[in-house]
């Protein structure tokens, strides 16, 4: 999401972290930016975290993005005889104001499978 997409419209989003860097039990990141020159931002909370597995993040406060609306999302990787296997996942709900509500009820499945296909992707460059 820091890089423009075809997905974020061409827009990009600026995502900043308290001192835990979004890698403890409570940490909290913001991000925010536009989409369309429509300003969005949302912030976040660390659920669960259990290096290296595990990871679950969920907003807080009231979420301004135009398709979904709140929303948990982590990983989990699990040892599968000699790999190991990724699991990515994102829970979420429509926007709560109309029109976006609408304009979630059409485009939000592909949001959140693009969401879920950067945190694979992410992970393969990562090794």
């Amino acid at each position: 999401m820091s890089k423009s997409s075809w997905m974020m419209a061409g827009g990009r989003m600026d995502i900043q972290t308290d001192d835990g860097r979004g890698q403890r039990l409570g940490s909290r990141i913001s991000i925010a930016g536009s989409v369309l020159g429509i300003r969005v931002a949302v912030d976040e909370i660390v659920v669960e975290r259990n290096p290296p597995s595990t990871k679950i993040w969920q907003t807080i406060g009231a979420p301004r993005l135009l398709v979904i609306g709140h929303y948990r999302m982590g990983f989990e990787i699990t040892s599968v005889e000699d790999s190991s296997r990724l699991q990515v996942f994102i829970d979420y709900a429509l926007p709560e104001t109309v029109p976006w509500r609408w304009v979630g009820s059409v485009l939000a499945r592909y949001y959140a499978r693009w969401c879920t296909k950067q945190m694979v992707d992410d992970a393969i460059g990562s090794f």
